[in-house]
């Protein structure tokens, strides 16, 4: 429910306070805005006398909010963020049915993106938007019906539905290894890959297979996608998911350096915020990826 209307400012108002709050001073604001520096003061001076407190203060050249206000753009960026979002929904797809989903990069492209023309086949009424983000985020700040989180079940104040339990082998280029390994310990002999964000990784794979009290140093990439490729030129054994090479391991362009695959440090979940009324184009979303998973194959370890 709308609150009463004289609560609710201008649109120009408020823009002119959350750009003048980014830039600091109302010429920035203005010159942004495509606006006289006249224009977004009138705007200010109107915002206060509406609401009847004073956002902003004056000093010298700069503008500076106070507290109070501070915490009160915080709210209306979050507001106009989600009018943004909302119009281009709109703009996308006039139609209606649009959904807007963070994925995780690695796991979109590999895994997501090959099956999502069945799921636009079967709802050709619904227009996927994807974005990429590596953190867990707000729901209340970021516009998203959903995303794709690895690790726990522990985004806060969002319903989890598990999509698989990640999967991880060592595997390299087949010229890294022209003899089999005799033990896992002999891993430790090869140039190892890392990914920046799992340090433990190989420690934890070596642990379970024997050979505890290790981190061994190694190439450092940011991504799975740019390790994938150091791995597949020769550059060294990666320890990646399983569900991202299962074409270069059925073509032999990688190989597994050890046969035993370990678990990886989480899950992957779809995750959609609990506090909000689902869209139709979740929900059906939601049953297509269960169909989705239910059919996959298992990856034993």
């Amino acid at each position: 429910m709308i609150g009463p209307r004289r609560l609710l400012p201008s649109m120009p108002s408020l823009v002119a306070l959350e750009a003048v709050d980014r830039l600091g001073t109302a010429s920035a604001a203005a010159a942004e805005l495509s606006l006289t520096q006249g224009a977004v003061s009138r705007a200010l001076q109107a915002l206060e006398g509406q609401l009847g407190v004073q956002l902003l203060i004056r000093d010298r050249q700069r503008l500076r909010l106070t507290p109070a206000a501070q915490d009160y753009v915080r709210q209306i960026r979050a507001g106009l963020a989600a009018i943004s979002q909302a119009s281009l929904r709109l703009r996308t797809n006039p139609g209606g049915g649009s959904l807007s989903l963070a994925i995780l990069p690695a796991f979109g492209v590999q895994w997501l993106a090959p099956k999502l023309p069945e799921f636009a086949r079967a709802n050709p009424g619904v227009t996927v938007n994807l974005s990429t983000r590596l953190r867990p985020f707000d729901f209340a700040v970021e516009a998203f019906d959903a995303a794709i989180h690895f690790g726990r079940a522990d985004w806060p104040g969002a319903d989890h539905l598990l999509l698989m339990d990640e999967v991880v082998l060592p595997v390299c280029a087949p010229g890294l290894l022209p003899q089999p390994l005799r033990g896992p310990e002999d891993l430790l002999s090869l140039p190892l890959l890392q990914i920046e964000g799992r340090p433990n990784a190989w420690g934890r794979y070596l642990a379970v297979q024997g050979v505890p009290g290790q981190r061994p140093p190694g190439m450092v990439f940011d991504q799975f996608a740019t390790m994938t490729q150091g791995a597949l030129h020769g550059l060294g054994v990666a320890l990646l998911p399983v569900f991202l090479i299962e074409e270069a391991l059925a073509n032999g362009s990688l190989i597994p350096a050890w046969p035993a695959r370990g678990r990886g440090l989480g899950s992957y979940y779809l995750v959609w915020p609990r506090d909000m009324p689902p869209r139709a184009p979740l929900v059906a979303f939601c049953d297509w990826i269960k169909g989705q998973v239910s059919a996959e194959p298992d990856h034993p370890l």
